[in-house]
């Protein structure tokens, strides 16, 4: 059997990269971007001048986290944070986090990445996410699964 699988190509990645830049630095907000393929590996990522590179390893984590929970990092929290067991599972996993600015990359209702801001407050990490991906034409919202 073949799967097909959906994934965001190496320049929509740079380009998301761009547009979180782009509109980060409008903003004066200093941050670094990573954008993953949906299995949470690495696409493109980059820091602005000054960012450390811890920011860009909490950007990689939350895009990861997006990327492979299929949520944005904001619900992911709201959602471990309503159930003990799952802030256990949270605690023992390497690169899951929940602070927000990781949202999944979406095309035609399928997660084909990640994408994660960092440096910023939580709000303004979201808003440039959301920003690059409305400039090119993608969402972060996954359609719910039909049961």
């Amino acid at each position: 059997m073949i799967v097909m699988k959906h994934v965001l190509s190496a320049q929509t990645a740079l380009s998301l990269v761009q547009h979180a830049f782009a509109h980060a630095q409008a903003q004066g907000w200093p941050v670094a971007v990573a954008v993953t393929d949906p299995d949470g590996e690495m696409l493109a990522a980059l820091r602005m001048d000054g960012v450390g590179p811890h920011i860009l390893g909490f950007a990689s984590d939350k895009a990861y986290t997006a990327a492979l929970m299929r949520v944005t990092t904001k619900a992911y929290f709201e959602e471990v944070s309503q159930r003990d067991d799952s802030r256990i599972v949270l605690a023992n996993r390497q690169r899951f986090i929940v602070w927000g600015g990781g949202l999944p990359v979406v095309h035609d209702g399928r997660v084909v990445g990640g994408i994660g801001v960092s440096g910023a407050t939580a709000a303004e990490d979201i808003e440039c996410a959301q920003a690059a991906l409305t400039a090119e034409g993608l969402d972060w919202a996954v359609p719910a699964q039909a049961g």
